[in-house]
C-alpha cells in the first residue's frame, strides 16, 4: 500500500520559485545598470552654478568617453549608497530604538486601549483627519523623509482598530505623499523647479490647489474602501493571515485582552513625545530642520521617556539598541536603493537618459509634448529618486523645449512634479518608501499590489490636469 501512495504524494508537489528578497532585487538592478555602463553611450551636459543650485545647460549635451563601473567600484558603490543615505538610515534605526523604550514603559499598551475606546466607531473620521493633517505637512514640505518616524504610530493605531499594517502605514505615508506629490508650497522640489524655470515662486497655486484636493480625496476614499473590505472579511488583507509582519515595533502580547491601565506617567510620556514631535515640525517649518534633527528628536524622546518611565540608564541603553537591531534589515536597504543612482552617475549614463527623453519630445504638438514630459519624468524618477535631483537635471532641458513647443513653463514644471509624484510610492529606489516598509514590515511586492491601483488613479488625475493646463495656457508663462 505504501508503494502505491508515494507516487500520488510526489505528484502533488509542485516546483515553486520563491520571490527574491528585496536586497536581491535591488542588487540585480544595480548589476544591470553597472553592465550598461560598458555598452550605453556616455555623455554629459555642461553645468552652471547659480547660487546654491547647479543646473544643466540646454543644448550642451556631448558624448564623453565611457566610464564603466568596474568590479571593485560596483561593490564600493553599495557603501557609497549607505553613506549617501546615512541620515535616513539612522532615522529608521533610532525610530525603532525609541518605540522599543515607549513600549517598555507600558505607555504604548495604554495608548492602544485608549484609542480603541475613542475611535472604534469613528474610523472614517480618523482616516480623514489624520490623512488631511499629514497631507498639509507634506504639501508644504515640512514632513517628507521624516514621515518614516511617524509610521510606528500608524501601526499601533491600526492594530487597535483591527486594521492591518498596510492601513496603518498608508494613513500616515500616503496622507503625507498625497500632499507632497501634489505640492503647493514645498521649497523642494517645487520651489527649486520654478526658480530654474524662471517662474515666480509658488505661482499657479490655484490649479495646484485643485490637484492637491483631488489627490487627497482619492487617497482617503481608496484607503477607506480597503478598510471596509477588511471589516467584511478576514481574508481581504493583502498581507494574508499575518496582518502585522514586523514584530519590531509591536508588543508580542495580545493588546485587546484584559484591562490595561493608562496612568498619569503613561500620559506624561506620551505628552512629552507629542510635544517633541510638534517641536520638530515647528523647527522644520521655521528653522529648516530635516533628517538629522528628526533623529536627534527621537534620541531625546527615548532618554526622557525612559527616565520618566522609571527605567535605569543601562535598561534605557539596552532597550534602545535592541529596538535599533530589529530595524537593521530595513534601514540598510535604503542605502542599497541609493547605490543605483550612484552607479548611473559614476557611469555617466544619467545625462544620456535625460537627453534621449528630451529628443523624443522635440517637434510634437503641445498636448503630446506635455503628456510626454509627464510620462518621461515618471520614468526618469525610477533612476533619480530625489525630486530635487531630477529637477536640476531635467527642468533646464524642458524649460526651453516647452517654449519651442508652445507649452507654458508652468505646465512643464507641473508635468515634472506630477511625474515624480505618481511613482514616488511604488519606486523601489526610493529610500523613503523602503524605510516605510522597513518600519511596518510590509513586503515590497505586497505593498505594490495595494498601491498600484491608487498610483494609477493619481496618474489619471495628473494626466487630466496636465491637459487642462495646456488648454488654458496655464501661466503666468
Amino acid at each position: 500500500m505504501s508503494t502505491q501512495t508515494e507516487p500520488k504524494t510526489l505528484k502533488k508537489k509542485k516546483f515553486k520559485i520563491g520571490m527574491p528578497d528585496a536586497y536581491v532585487l535591488l542588487f540585480m538592478v544595480a548589476l544591470v545598470c553597472a553592465i550598461a555602463t560598458y555598452f550605453v553611450p556616455a555623455g554629459e551636459f555642461k553645468r552652471v552654478v547659480k547660487g546654491s543650485i547647479t543646473t544643466a545647460v540646454p543644448g550642451s549635451y556631448h558624448s564623453v568617453a565611457h566610464s564603466p563601473v568596474g568590479f571593485i567600484e560596483f561593490f564600493t558603490s553599495i557603501e557609497a549608497g549607505m553613506i549617501d543615505a546615512a541620515s535616513i538610515i539612522f532615522l529608521i534605526l533610532f525610530t525603532g530604538g525609541t518605540i522599543a523604550i515607549l513600549e517598555k514603559t507600558g505607555s504604548i499598551n495604554g495608548l492602544i486601549h485608549n484609542v480603541i475606546s475613542k475611535f472604534r466607531t469613528r474610523q472614517l473620521l480618523f482616516i480623514c483627519v489624520v490623512g488631511a493633517l499629514f497631507s498639509i505637512l507634506g504639501t508644504t514640505g515640512i514632513v517628507v523623509n521624516s514621515v518614516i518616524g511617524f509610521i510606528p504610530i500608524g501601526i499601533i493605531v491600526a492594530r487597535s482598530l483591527k486594521w492591518d499594517a498596510i492601513v496603518g502605514a498608508a494613513v500616515v505615508y500616503l496622507g503625507a505623499y498625497a500632499g507632497f506629490n501634489a505640492t503647493i508650497l514645498s521649497p523642494t522640489p517645487l520651489g527649486i523647479s520654478q526658480k530654474i524655470a524662471q517662474l515666480p515662486l509658488f505661482s499657479g497655486i490655484g490649479l495646484r490647489l485643485a490637484i492637491y484636493i483631488c489627490f487627497l480625496l482619492a487617497t482617503i476614499f481608496y484607503i477607506y474602501r480597503y478598510v471596509r473590505k477588511l471589516k467584511k472579511s478576514d481574508d481581504a488583507s493583502i498581507l494574508g493571515q499575518d496582518w502585522f509582519p514586523s514584530k519590531a515595533l509591536l508588543s508580542e502580547e495580545e493588546n485587546d485582552q484584559g484591562s490595561v491601565a493608562f496612568t498619569i506617567r503613561h500620559k506624561l510620556i506620551l505628552s512629552l513625545t507629542g510635544l517633541s514631535l510638534v517641536g520638530f515640525l515647528a523647527g522644520a517649518l521655521w528653522l529648516k530642520w530635516s533628517d538629522p534633527q528628526m533623529a536627534g528628536t527621537f534620541i531625546f524622546i527615548a532618554i526622557a521617556a525612559g527616565l520618566i518611565g522609571g527605567l535605569k540608564s543601562n535598561d534605557i541603553a539596552r532597550t534602545f539598541l535592541s529596538g535599533c537591531q530589529r530595524l537593521v534589515y530595513g534601514a540598510l536597504i535604503v542605502g542599497m536603493a541609493r547605490c543605483i543612482s550612484i552607479i548611473l552617475q559614476n557611469g555617466k549614463l544619467l545625462d544620456t537618459i535625460v537627453n534621449a527623453l528630451a529628443n523624443l519630445l522635440h517637434g510634437h504638438s503641445a498636448l503630446f509634448g506635455a503628456v510626454g514630459m509627464y510620462i518621461s519624468s515618471a520614468l526618469l524618477h525610477f533612476l533619480i529618486s530625489s525630486g530635487s535631483g531630477e529637477s536640476v537635471v531635467f527642468i533646464p532641458i524642458l524649460a526651453p523645449l516647452s517654449d519651442l513647443m508652445h507649452i507654458t513653463r508652468q505646465v512643464a514644471v507641473e508635468a515634472v512634479m506630477l511625474g515624480e509624484g505618481v511613482v514616488n510610492c511604488i519606486n523601489p529606489t526610493s529610500g523613503v518608501l523602503m524605510g516605510v516598509l522597513a518600519a511596518s514590515g510590509i513586503p515590497y511586492v505586497k505593498w505594490v499590489r495595494f498601491m498600484a491601483p491608487l498610483a494609477l488613479i493619481w496618474f489619471v488625475i495628473g494626466l487630466v490636469f496636465i491637459c487642462i493646463g495646456v488648454m488654458i495656457h496655464w501661466g503666468p508663462y
